[in-house]
This record gives C-alpha cells, sequence and structure tokens, in this order.
C-alpha cells in the first residue's frame, strides 16, 4: 500500500506556508487600517465565533479514520455512509452556532467584553455577520477532511493556500478602500462560502459513485463514539487557544489584547507549520493499523518525529532568540516592547505542545481518542488557570507565561502515558531516535545565536542588514547541522543524489 506521506506532507505544509507568510506581511496593514483598538474587537471576534466552534463535536477525525479505514478495506458504501452522516452533522451544528452567536452578539458586546461604547454598534454587527462565516465555516471544515482521508492532501492544500493567500491580500485592499471591520468579516464569509464549493466539487471527483446513504445505527455510533472523545480534545483545544484572548479583552481591554494577539499570531502560525507535516500521520496510521502494519508505523513514527522536531526547533531558535527585532521590524518599537516577551514564552510553549502532536495522532488513529481526548481536558482546565492567574497577576506577559508552565506540565505526562501504551514504540525509542539527533544540535546553535543577539541593538537603532546577516547566519548553520545530523543516512544520501543530479542537468542545459 503506497502512502506518499512525503507528498502528502509537504503538499499539506505549503498549504499553511504560503498563507502565513502572506498573512504575516499584511498584518501591520491591517492593524493600521482597523487601529490598535479596532484590531482588538476583531480579535475579539475570531476568538469568540472559535469559541462557539466548540459545538462542533469533531466528526472530521471520526470521519477522516473510518474513510480511510474503508478505503483500505475498499468498502465504498462505509465510505458513502460516512461522508453523508458528516455533512449532515455539520450543517446542523453550523446552523445551531450561527443562529447562537446572532443572537448574543449585542450581550456579548455591551455586557460582558470591555469594549470601548464607540465601538459598540460596529462590533455587534460585525459579530452578528460573522454568525454566517460560522455555518460557512463549518461545512467547509467537514469537506475539507474528506480528500485529506483519503490521502490528497496536495488538492486540500492547494485550495488552502490559494484562498489563504488570496484573504489577507483582499482584506488589505478592502481597508485600503475605506472600508472597516464589517466588510473585513463579510469577505471571509465569501471566500469560505468559494472554497467550500470548490471542495465539494473535488468531493464528487474523487467519489465518483458517491451517493447520499445514510448510515445504520451501528455505523452512526461507532463515528459518534471515536468523534466523541475526540470531540473532547478539541473543545479542550478551542477553548484554550481562544480563552487567554477572551480573559485579556475582560481583565485588561482591547488594547493590550492587540499586542498579545499579534505576539501570539506569530507563534502559532510559525510554530504551527510543524503539524502541517504531522498531520498525515493521522489517516496513514489509520490504514496501517487497519491491515496490521504495527512495525511499518513505528518506523515511520520516529522518522517523522526526527525530523518535525528539529523543523520545530529549528524555528523555535529563531522566534525567540529573535522576538525584539523580529516584533520591531515587522511592527513597531511599541509592539516590540509590549509583545517580544510574549513571543518568546509562546514559542517556547507552542514548540512543547508539538512533541505531542505526532504520538496523538498516531495514539487516534490506533483507535485510542478517549486518552488524547482526557489530557486535552485536564490540561485545558489547569491552563486556563494558569493564563487567567498571570493576567491577574501580571497581565498580558502573565498569560504567556501561563501558557507555558500549562504545555511543559502536561506534554512531559502525556508522553511518558502513551508510549508503549497506545503509540507503538517505547519513551526510550522515541528519546533516543526521535529527540537527541536533533535537538542536541538545536541547543547548541541556540547558544550561538543568543551570544550574536546581544550584540544587536535593543533599541533598534542597529541597522537592519545586521539583524538580516545574524538571522540568516543563524538559518544557515540549522540548515548545515540537519544535512549532516537530523537527516538518517539514507535520506541524506537520496538527497545527496538528488542535487547532484539537479546540478549536472543544469550544467548540461547551461552548456
Amino acid at each position: 500500500m503506497k502512502l506518499h506521506l512525503a507528498r502528502n506532507a509537504w503538499s499539506n505544509l505549503l498549504g499553511a506556508v504560503v498563507p502565513a507568510l502572506v498573512m504575516l506581511g499584511t498584518v501591520p496593514l491591517v492593524v493600521r487600517g482597523l487601529g490598535e483598538a479596532g484590531y482588538g474587537v476583531y480579535a475579539l471576534v475570531t476568538a469568540i465565533v472559535g469559541y462557539f466552534a466548540v459545538m462542533d463535536i469533531n466528526l472530521t477525525a471520526g470521519s477522516v479514520k473510518y474513510i480511510a479505514q474503508h478505503r483500505a478495506n475498499g468498502d465504498q458504501d462505509r465510505i458513502a455512509e460516512t461522508v453523508t452522516f458528516g455533512l449532515a452533522m455539520y450543517a446542523g451544528i453550523g446552523l445551531a452556532g450561527g443562529l447562537g452567536i446572532y443572537f448574543s452578539a449585542a450581550t456579548l458586546v455591551e455586557t460582558v467584553f470591555a469594549v470601548p461604547p464607540a465601538l459598540h454598534h460596529e462590533a455587534t454587527s460585525t459579530l452578528q455577520l460573522a454568525a454566517l462565516a460560522f455555518l460557512c465555516g463549518q461545512l467547509q471544515i467537514y469537506l475539507n477532511s474528506v480528500p485529506q482521508s483519503l490521502l490528497r492532501y496536495d488538492i486540500s492544500g492547494r485550495l488552502e493556500m490559494v484562498f489563504g493567500t488570496l484573504l489577507p491580500l483582499a482584506t488589505v485592499g478592502v481597508l485600503a478602500l475605506g472600508h472597516g471591520l464589517f466588510e473585513v468579516i463579510l469577505l471571509r464569509v465569501i471566500a469560505s462560502s468559494l472554497h467550500g464549493l470548490l471542495l465539494w466539487r473535488a468531493m464528487l471527483r474523487l467519489l465518483p459513485g458517491w451517493r447520499w446513504r445514510w448510515p445504520a445505527g451501528g455505523a452512526r455510533a461507532a463515528l459518534l463514539r471515536f468523534s466523541g472523545w475526540s470531540c473532547l480534545a478539541r473543545f479542550a483545544a478551542l477553548s484554550y487557544a481562544h480563552a487567554d484572548k477572551l480573559v485579556i479583552g475582560a481583565l485588561v481591554g482591547v488594547a493590550g489584547l492587540a499586542y498579545f494577539a499579534v505576539a501570539a499570531t506569530l507563534a502559532n502560525r510559525v510554530l504551527g507549520l510543524g503539524f502541517r507535516l504531522s498531520a498525515v500521520l493521522f489517516p496513514a496510521t489509520s490504514a496501517l493499523a487497519a491491515r496490521g502494519e504495527l512495525a511499518r508505523l513505528a518506523a515511520l513514527y520516529l522518522k517523522a518525529t526526527r525530523y518535525v522536531t528539529y523543523l520545530n526547533g529549528a524555528i523555535l531558535v529563531l522566534v525567540a532568540v529573535f522576538a525584539y527585532p523580529l516584533l520591531g521590524y515587522w511592527m513597531s518599537a511599541a509592539f516590540a516592547r509590549h509583545g517580544a516577551t510574549i513571543l518568546a514564552l509562546m514559542a517556547c510553549s507552542q514548540f512543547v505542545d508539538s512533541l505531542t502532536s505526532l504520538p496523538s495522532l498516531v495514539n487516534d488513529g490506533m483507535g485510542h481518542p478517549r486518552v488524547s481526548g482526557l489530557f486535552a481536558v485536564a490540561r485545558a482546565l489547569s491552563g486556563l488557570g494558569a493564563v487567567t492567574v498571570g493576567v491577574a497577576g501580571w497581565g498580558i506577559d502573565g498569560a504567556a507565561w501561563g501558557h507555558l508552565a500549562a504545555s511543559l506540565v502536561f506534554s512531559t505526562a502525556f508522553l511518558a502515558y502513551v508510549h508503549g501504551r497506545t503509540v507503538p514504540t517505547s519513551l526510550r525509542r522515541l528519546l533516543i531516535r526521535g529527540y537527541l539527533p536533533g535537538l542536541a544540535g538545536i541547543v547548541l546553535v541556540a547558544v550561538a545565536a543568543s551570544v550574536a543577539r546581544t550584540l544587536l541593538d535593543n533599541s533598534l537603532n542597529a541597522s537592519l542588514g545586521a539583524f538580516l546577516a545574524t538571522l540568516a547566519a543563524t538559518a544557515c548553520l540549522m540548515v548545515l547541522y540537519g544535512a549532516l545530523f537530523a537527516l538518517e543516512r539514507d535520506d541524506r544520501e537520496r538527497a545527496w543524489l538528488r542535487l547532484k543530479t539537479c546540478c549536472q542537468l543544469a550544467w548540461a542545459r547551461a552548456g
């Protein structure tokens, strides 16, 4: 059975990398277009909509698992039943959540959060429009999972890249024309609708014999049982991801929220890219487990861990060590002063969290979502408490410290529990073959980068050229160490052979 994991992983990564770069490049323009308070309201609206997504019972997880499993067994009827049930459920979730957002908008804006009175009307109307975005988004989320379950991340990744690139550019254009927050959300509704229609067309092409077919009680029960436990993890992740913004919005205000949201968004987007490489292991695990190929699965898991951990570690060094100049040159000196510590701490927290991504995917693909669900809920509850205490005592910096503390405690506990139980390899093998080859070099490069960083003037009086040269030198060290030590021998020899072949072809054409 050919999984084409490398191709799918890179397709999925590109679907995130290009939009992330465009988004990061356009954030300063969006902040200037909306103003700091307006951008804080925008962050608050997206956080509220994100919180309503806890209604999602995460049927996408169950669908991906069972579609991949049924495909491995050649059962087309069960695939049709799974897709039909998923579409019906997400349409209902989108409708119920959209109505909830619409009718609670005024109360949330005027009585719950610290929104300036001058922005009440715009914030309320924008949040009511976001109710439609929620409905469209839920259908888009499910349709996006269908090609992924069939290991066609090239399709989902391509569409994500196109819409993820065009949407922030169009947002800047809308603001440049003098429009405001309402029109920005309207643009998201239109983009989500078009994205969903194209995914629908792709699904019909991938499943040419698909027809509406309602599943029997046993099939529905299996989907709901798996998704119910996975829902705990999703509920916890969504709640925790947006809780800090809601707490800051209530205790500090939208101006402080803007500083936190920009720094946290940068850390989340950049460190979240590694998960795009990891995500393909979930349907692959489901297919391999269905065929009993556990030895092959363990080998794939250890290799993926080795590479993804090194990639995330390298990104962590670049973001955390150079947090102050990155924010200063990207946004402004004010954002650098208020957000540099947050960016460094959130990057560390995201890296620690990333260590649980691959084992969670394998754990769920093996059919044990109960484990990841319970751990996620415990982490979210404890983390929310830590973030609230942090904000109350130390403001927006305290929120970042709370995130990091929760990440360290629960990531360590999760890794220790699942290996040898629900993940088919030992923790010792993970540490030796997955973490050690990459992290040893990461530490050395981080020390060297920190020393170089001290030579840069924190007041941003140092030249942009000096900063970029130091950043580039650090990145080159990362690439060099990765090529020599992080890559496994077979992969290194294959990459070297491919590079030589490309150089020879280029030389021949030039001659």
